[in-house]
């Protein structure tokens, strides 16, 4: 069921809170034939259209690029597939900001392994997919009834 511009800015929000509590994604390059990988985003609370992953310089991302990535909540009631732009972050204050005991323990040389990047995913635009149904819904299907659109949840398409 698409969903009116309020719902969809309502969906986005609690897809971005959703990222927050569990920021992992699949991540990969537009057009290319490498497998997505698993990536922890780093994100901003207070913005809701870019996030950073660290990665080795020779990571099959590294280089940039349009990218889709795609995003699951800890309770399966949120999907996303994120589309937008891949770029190196220079900034040294966001790569100092996020840098944490957890991102640490995935690089040998720690903040100065010559191996280490930042880079910014801006995101473009997103389909998200909220899996919510409704009381009716799940009775629904629990005893087989076919569920209506209405009873499944909301899909919003939002441009950022």
């Amino acid at each position: 069921m698409q969903v009116d511009q309020e719902e969809n800015t309502k969906v986005r929000h609690r897809m971005w809170k959703e990222l927050s509590k569990s920021p992992f994604v699949m991540i990969g390059l537009v057009g290319s034939h490498d497998h997505h990988e698993p990536m922890t985003a780093q994100l901003d609370p207070d913005a809701d259209s870019e996030f950073w992953f660290y990665c080795n310089k020779d990571n099959r991302v590294a280089k940039g690029g349009e990218a889709m990535a795609q995003f699951a909540s800890k309770g399966h009631d949120i999907f996303a597939c994120i589309h937008g732009t891949l770029t190196e972050e220079t900034r040294q204050e966001i790569f100092d900001k996020y840098w944490n005991n957890q991102v640490e323990a995935w690089f040998e040389g720690g903040k100065e392994d010559p191996n280490v990047m930042m880079l910014r995913f801006d995101l473009k635009d997103a389909e998200i997919w909220e899996g919510d149904q409704s009381l009716t819904g799940k009775f629904k299907m629990l005893t087989g009834q076919t569920i209506d659109a209405r009873e499944a949840g909301k899909h919003a398409e939002v441009t950022l």
